[in-house]
């Protein structure tokens, strides 16, 4: 296991010489260019770092993963689903999600989602690769999160809530939809126990990339991506 030193090249280590420690740090340096991302998501490496750090890239094992079936609905969140007071959309508010998922943790603990960063993801999106999940009161948003679509394969990056729930009524929303369109699997990167509450489970790296391979490449509903109004 062994660290590498990224330059201005478009490639990536083998995710199997990740270092145990600290776990699933593969690689340093590069650059944030949205092929460069997009390559990273192909091979089951994702970006995390803060500020004062270069890229660092990691590919953790175990990988915390969802099927979006077996997300856990808690009987408050099933009510709040079925009482309708917040509208859902996807896609409709992309760099407003990216932007609060940032601002809210600038002023918590601090924040990977660096200027880079989301400069980059928006790119992402209009390339249409990357895609949000909005929770709306009104005309104001106030929850919601994103991610990186790979076929049947949805790559969560983060999410923030500015009302009790709302983040998981984006992902009800978000699990429902998906799975409706033929995705298969959510990636949720490091396994924690907020997550694991939600009924995200950890695989294996290897059985994860196995899995990856093999959905990225399945066709999805050509409709999952386009912008619309969610109903629960």
């Amino acid at each position: 296991m062994y660290l590498t030193q990224l330059d201005e090249r478009l490639w990536f280590p083998d995710p199997s010489t990740a270092l145990d420690d600290p776990e699933g740090l593969l690689a340093v340096g590069g650059d944030l260019r949205p092929e460069r991302l997009l390559l990273a998501y192909r091979m089951g490496i994702f970006p995390w770092f803060d500020e004062s750090q270069p890229p660092l890239w990691w590919s953790p094992s175990p990988r915390a993963v969802l099927v979006p079936g077996e997300l856990h609905v808690s009987r408050s969140l099933a009510k709040l689903a079925r009482r309708q007071r917040y509208r859902l959309t996807v896609n409709h508010a992309f760099e407003e999600v990216i932007h609060y998922c940032r601002e809210l943790r600038e002023a918590g603990p601090g924040t990977w989602i660096t200027p880079d960063i989301e400069r980059n993801y928006c790119r992402l999106h209009h390339m249409g690769h990357a895609h949000s999940v909005e929770v709306w009161d009104g005309q104001r948003l106030v929850a919601g999160l994103y991610g990186i679509g790979l076929g049947r394969l949805f790559c969560g990056e983060s999410m923030f809530h500015r009302v009790s729930n709302g983040s998981k009524l984006a992902m009800l929303g978000l699990c429902r939809h998906f799975a409706a369109h033929g995705g298969e699997l959510v990636d949720c990167q490091l396994p924690n126990p907020h997550l694991q509450s939600l009924g995200v489970t950890s695989w294996p790296r290897s059985r994860f990339l196995h899995k990856l391979k093999e959905l990225q490449h399945a066709p999805i509903s050509a409709r999952c991506w386009q912008p619309s109004e969610l109903s629960l």
